[in-house]
């Protein structure tokens, strides 16, 4: 049999088109190395060719493809009875698998409502900046993919994510504003036109800016989730080992019945996420004028009975004052002062949260995802 050697193999390469550039894999720069041929030991023995060829990442869909020709193009070239061995390998690392996801993140803190209109943004983003001005490294993601808000209450509504490669990934670059870390899709897509998604797609969005973006050490990553319970929450059951979740409720009743709905939903025996506890926001109405006046609008104390029926902490009251809407909107949420009644009240909101958080982690187990299963009998 005649002698082979790497350009006899590079020249039967340079016969496969890759269908990704249209381009044959020479051309395509996907030839990682210089084939290795190994010649026989004996007359039994075949000649045997090594190839490893480059791919962008490991879920291309003309992987396969690409493969088997370049196998049948080095036989067909070089001689049926040569063995091939084609390895791949990939310019960007594969996401990580749910569960595993966020190593570097120490408490992932869900925000939930039952419904929408009750604060629960407003709380999600104070909190964070709370958190971060007692210390602690902080990331928010703003996981209501058809509402989000966060860009406009920190003021960021024009900055654009840019890529980085970490790790041989190519990964987003979350926003840093007011000390935390900021995801939103709203970054992404036009806040003038609504979001017509489907449920996949919406999913799909909220994966990428967990899994594919650069959130580094985190002690804390607050998840402002959707009012309700939708699909994005069981997404992100099914993806993150949620440490807790704070329930935003107002103190009228209908929005009690449902903060009850939200944290059935926590509870089920195939979720089991903590609740940390409850938030109470607009508590009372304090006029400006009148800082010493409490006017009880949406009822009286209706979360801290139901934080004693759940028995679970009533992590704060949240007064209703002009200011908190007017420093949201402003970009310049409230809790970024501490000389006024709110800034006060989200620093203490963020203690307890911190409180609760690290005696929940030494009395109870890590929370595990929620399994993805066929059976349709299984509510999950």
């Amino acid at each position: 049999m005649k002698t082979l050697y790497p350009k006899m193999i590079m020249d039967a390469l340079a016969t496969v088109t890759y269908a990704g550039t249209k381009k044959n894999l020479v051309e395509s720069n996907m030839v990682a190395d210089t084939p290795s041929v190994s010649a026989p030991q004996s007359e039994d023995e075949p000649w045997r060719v090594k190839v490893v060829l480059q791919f962008a990442r490991e879920t291309d869909p003309f992987l396969k493809s690409t493969v088997k020709s370049a196998e049948a193009a080095i036989k067909y070239h070089c001689g049926k009875d040569v063995e091939v061995e084609v390895l791949t390998e990939f310019k960007s690392k594969p996401r990580p698998e749910p569960g595993k996801m966020l190593p570097g993140v120490k408490n992932i803190i869900a925000v939930s409502s039952g419904k929408g209109g009750v604060g629960k943004s407003t709380v999600s983003a104070n909190l964070a900046i709370a958190l971060s001005r007692l210390g602690y490294r902080v990331g928010l993601l703003d996981a209501d993919i058809f509402g989000p808000s966060m860009p406009k209450m920190f003021g960021v509504e024009d900055v654009r994510p840019y890529a980085v490669k970490v790790d041989g990934r190519d990964l987003i670059a979350p926003v840093e504003r007011y000390g935390v870390k900021l995801l939103s899709i709203g970054f992404f897509v036009n806040p003038q036109t609504a979001t017509l998604w489907r449920g996949g797609m919406a999913t799909s969005a909220l994966k990428q800016l967990i899994a594919d973006a650069d959130w580094g050490e985190l002690d804390y990553f607050i998840l402002d989730t959707p009012p309700g319970t939708s699909d994005i929450h069981l997404t992100l059951l099914q993806t993150l080992a949620i440490t807790g979740a704070v329930i935003v409720s107002t103190p009228q009743q209908v929005a009690l019945a449902d903060a009850r709905k939200g944290v059935d939903m926590y509870r089920n025996e195939k979720v089991n996420v903590p609740i940390l506890g409850l938030v109470e926001n607009m508590a009372w109405f304090t006029p400006a004028e009148l800082p010493d006046n409490r006017y009880y609008i949406f009822g009286r104390e209706g979360c801290k009975q139901l934080a004693e029926e759940l028995q679970v902490p009533l992590l704060a009251q949240i007064p209703i004052v002009q200011s908190i809407c007017e420093s949201g909107d402003g970009g310049k949420p409230a809790a970024l002062t501490s000389d006024t009644a709110t800034g006060i009240a989200f620093v203490n909101l963020a203690q307890s949260v911190v409180t609760v958080t690290n005696r929940r982690n030494r009395e109870m187990e890590a929370t595990k995802i929620v399994s993805v299963k066929n059976d349709s009998s299984s509510k999950y």
